[in-house]
């Protein structure tokens, strides 16, 4: 149902982030291709995703957060790429199977983030004041509680959209 795009047939305001996407990963995406469609949508997550990853969340934290909502929301090719990110990212295979499996993590500081993660979800934001010290007790800050949610938005936005479109 939706049209999977090419530099030659994306709306002309998709077609920069196309381009800048496709050097950096080699290709162009299948499900960049076909957000393409909505250029607001295809640049808004682009800009968000990249302002995410220059939060103070450190870059296995980060990916905790995508993987927790991708996983969640269903998105097999969000968890696909972003299985692949955490192995560029050296991590353990046990923390990638955890995570793809919805369970508990190895690590006590990425468990923290992923179940922060599911506070927030659970809660729409209301986290009791006694699972927020958790995720604090970890080494967190006040300031990574807020990235966490920036994280949540950002890739609740990507895997809503990216299953729509069938990518």
């Amino acid at each position: 149902m939706f049209v999977t795009h090419t530099l030659d047939t994306a709306p002309a305001d998709s077609r920069p982030a196309m381009e800048a996407t496709a050097r950096r990963l080699g290709g162009l995406p299948p499900a960049v291709a076909k957000l393409a469609t909505s250029p607001h949508l295809l640049n808004g997550f682009l800009q968000l995703s990249a302002a995410f990853e220059r939060t103070g969340l450190d870059p296995l934290a980060r990916e905790t957060v995508v993987m927790t909502v991708a996983v969640r929301n269903g998105c097999l090719v969000c968890i696909d790429m972003h299985t692949a990110a955490l192995r560029g990212l050296g991590a353990d295979g046990d923390l990638v199977d955890a995570l793809r499996g919805q369970r508990t993590l190895p690590d006590p500081r990425l468990e923290a983030v992923r179940s922060f993660v599911l506070d927030v979800l659970r809660t729409a934001g209301a986290v009791e004041d006694e699972r927020i010290r958790a995720f604090l007790e970890h080494g967190f800050t006040e300031r990574n509680a807020l990235e966490v949610v920036m994280g949540i938005g950002t890739y609740t936005m990507s895997t809503l959209a990216n299953r729509l479109v069938r990518a």
